[in-house]
């Protein structure tokens, strides 16, 4: 039987037909059968460890628009790689994860590198988990992973594949299909909602993650000229969907209860679009709304939709939900103007040593370029950043969707391929802590292996400031392992292959930023910094 009559072969002409052109995966013995002869019109992406793995694929495909493929090994790979599997299920990142499982004659026996219950390890942070009852059926087994990750709400969905399939005989698969990515909503409950919003006499907007992933960044902008209304950035954003230095945008809306309750007083409406109502944490008691304030909630995805605490849902794609608000809704140009978001925006005259992070961020503002891609995972600064170094543009402003740390390095390098697959060049800027720097540093070897224009800039204020912070309003005096004493990074970015630097002033922050831009090559830049208490 000749190879292109096989599993193997009709399952790479099925890819090569629905363009998962790139793996992204670690290889591992049982997925040796799947990757041998590695096809020239195919990219394989190492990553050395399978958290890392998942998180290049996830933004990857935030920044294509359309599914990746990854390739884990057997079930240590897969229980690796579930952190950040977590992430790209909140963030609705459509993903194909696979694995290797033993060979067909061996699973009955539980022999080593079996792969347990296969379909039950990634749940349940997968749409759906399936390992194919025969060889025969793995290229379909394909497809409907393909139809699965993409329809909405999109997300990972998982392959379990045994050894021996690949090389059955298969005369070929011709049920190739396609699939529509997005839900209009209903326009007569859409429209009861645009009533409601053109009698409110103050109303204010959150625009979610699932604005920036639909495209509906400039209908977003729009919707709140329109309507004259403040804009809230929303709780635990891992995509901006509005533009952080528009007089209209009203700031972050906070993260416990009581904080967003007090944030929205004075407003009789508030309508969140395309995220949750709400992400909360810490739990600090208080209204879920302020008295005489009513929510309406617009969201493509059913669970989002079911679990929100207070307001009306509607399900929908939101960029079509927003293009159509916009000739549903009246103008609001007699309704007061909003507060502007206060911007003190002031700093010492003499620079702090070690430095703030407002300076690192002021600093940054002053020599990013416009069309630079920001990838954050210094979670103690987050609201620094949105004051010091706003998202200014659709499609430029990457997080994680879960509550784990260890994404934000490899997803800058995801960010980075993917850019260049769709023949877009611009500086991709991580911003990392050096606790999270740790959980995935082996991703900037990646980086230096392909020569990705990222500039990390790794914040060294010695500690887990986020956790100090969480002790504090937990009152959980005491807690170990909260201070990173001893950590050389520069060096260890230098042994995975990167340009490395460390700085102590806001000159030297400036002009190795400046330098790495240029460097050809992926620069690590420690800045030691304060620790700074996050805004919880």
């Amino acid at each position: 039987m000749s190879e292109r009559t096989t599993v193997r072969s009709v399952t790479y002409d099925l890819l090569r037909t629905l363009e998962l052109t790139t793996v992204f995966g670690n290889p591992g013995s049982t997925e040796q059968p799947f990757l041998q002869d590695f096809p020239e019109d195919f990219t394989y992406v190492l990553a050395l460890q399978e958290a890392s793995v998942i998180a290049m694929a996830d933004s990857f495909a935030q920044v294509t628009g359309r599914p990746a493929l990854v390739n884990l090994h057997s079930s240590a790979g897969m229980g690796n790689a579930v952190g950040n599997l977590v992430a790209a299920y909140h963030g609705n990142t459509p993903l194909i994860v696979t694995s290797g499982q033993q060979h067909r004659e061996l699973v009955i026996g539980e022999p080593y590198l079996g792969n347990r219950e296969a379909t039950e390890l990634p749940k349940p942070w997968v749409k759906w988990s399936y390992e194919p009852a025969r060889a025969e059926d793995v290229p379909e087994a394909f497809m409907r992973a393909y139809a699965m990750a993409l329809q909405p709400p999109a997300g990972p969905v998982y392959l379990s594949v045994p050894m021996d399939d690949w090389k059955r005989p298969l005369a070929g698969f011709t049920r190739v299909r396609t699939v529509s990515d997005r839900v209009a909503p209903d326009e007569g409950r859409l429209r009861a909602f645009a009533d409601r919003i053109s009698a409110s006499s103050r109303p204010a907007l959150v625009f979610g993650p699932e604005v920036d992933r639909a495209g509906g960044w400039d209908g977003a902008v729009a919707l709140a000229e329109r309507l004259r209304a403040a804009v809230y950035g929303a709780p635990l954003l891992d995509r901006a969907s509005f533009p952080e230095d528009h007089p209209l945008f009203g700031g972050p809306l906070g993260m416990s209860v009581k904080t967003i309750g007090d944030r929205l007083t004075g407003h009789d409406l508030v309508i969140v679009i395309g995220g949750e109502v709400f992400r909360y944490y810490p739990y600090v008691p208080g209204p879920y709304l302020p008295d005489g304030t009513e929510l309406l909630q617009i969201t493509g995805n059913p669970d989002v939709a079911a679990s929100a605490r207070v307001g009306d849902s509607l399900l929908g794609d939101t960029k079509l939900a927003i293009d159509l608000l916009l000739d549903m809704v009246e103008d609001g140009r007699t309704r007061a103007a909003p507060d502007p978001m206060p911007r003190p925006r002031t700093l010492p005259p003499t620079p702090n040593m070690p430095l703030t992070p407002p300076e690192v961020y002021a600093t940054l503002n002053k020599v990013r370029p416009p069309d630079a891609v920001i990838v954050n995972e210094s979670t103690s600064t987050m609201a620094q950043q949105i004051e010091w170094l706003p998202t200014t543009r659709s499609g430029s402003f990457f997080a994680t969707a879960s509550g784990g740390i260890g994404w934000g390095t490899p997803a800058a390098v995801g960010v980075a391929l993917g850019d260049r697959d769709r023949g877009v060049e611009r500086p991709v800027v991580g911003l990392i802590g050096d606790g999270s720097f740790q959980y995935s540093v082996q991703a900037i070897y990646t980086a230096a292996q392909h020569r990705l224009p990222i500039v990390y800039v790794v914040m060294r204020n010695q500690e887990y400031s986020i956790l100090k912070s969480f002790a504090v309003l937990e009152e959980t005096p005491g807690v170990p392992g909260l201070d990173l004493p001893g950590l050389d990074i520069a060096s260890v970015a230098r042994g995975f292959g990167c340009r490395a630097v460390g700085v102590e002033t806001a000159e030297d922050l400036e002009q190795e930023f400046k330098t790495a831009l240029t460097a050809g090559t992926t620069t690590v830049v420690v800045v030691s910094t304060q620790p700074q208490s996050a805004m919880l």
